[in-house]
């Protein structure tokens, strides 16, 4: 009897030790997976203009992006819309506000339609991302580049209408600082959506 309770006790630990070893191996698996797109989304964001934003954008995604391109572009994308919106829509509060000079209300009217643009544009292009696919992936492709450089177009013109010294003052600030970093993920995207079509072309 105290040999049958010695075996099942026995037994007992090793399939513990099974068990934990599995759990462990488990852990470090994911740790090691972790890193892994962690590293891929560091290196991938080498390529843009603006890394350390591309890095600490993305780096809070790396479970959904892993190691892939295309997750990445479109991660990166989505992001950018998201980030065009809130502005436009700042943008379009801040047009309604009294008190601006004539030049700055007009500079900032124009912000208003061409930012609208860029959301429709990135929009279009996020959409698109979706089908990329079979045989029209070049002519997809070709589209969402066209969209995403006009909306970077779009977003350029949008601040270079408060550049020159008589647009000196807080609207100017405020407008530049919020489309300077919008500006500064479309061209981040751009650049990761362009690295995806070279490699999958």
């Amino acid at each position: 009897m105290e040999g049958s309770s010695s075996k099942y006790f026995l037994a007992t630990l090793l399939l513990l030790h099974a068990l934990t070893s599995h759990v462990g191996s488990t852990s470090a698996a994911r740790v090691i997976e972790g890193s892994s797109s962690t590293d891929f989304i560091r290196r991938s964001c080498g390529i843009t203009t603006y890394p350390q934003l591309c890095f600490t954008s993305l780096s809070s995604h790396a479970s959904t992006i892993q190691t892939s391109p295309m997750l990445m572009a479109k991660t990166a994308l989505s992001l950018t819309v998201s980030t065009a919106q809130s502005t436009s829509g700042m943008m379009l509060k801040l047009s309604q506000t009294h008190g601006m000079k004539p030049r700055e209300a007009a500079a900032m009217s124009d912000c208003v339609e061409e930012m609208s643009d860029s959301v429709e544009e990135l929009r279009k292009s996020l959409s698109e991302m979706g089908q990329l696919r079979g045989l029209k992936y070049q002519l997809v492709m070709s589209d969402i580049q066209t969209w995403v450089s006009a909306a970077l177009t779009d977003e350029n013109t949008c601040m270079d209408g408060f550049a020159g010294k008589a647009m000196n003052g807080n609207t100017k600030n405020v407008v530049r600082g919020q489309i300077l970093n919008v500006v500064h993920m479309t061209s981040n995207a751009l650049a990761l959506i362009n690295k995806y079509a070279s490699i999958h072309g």
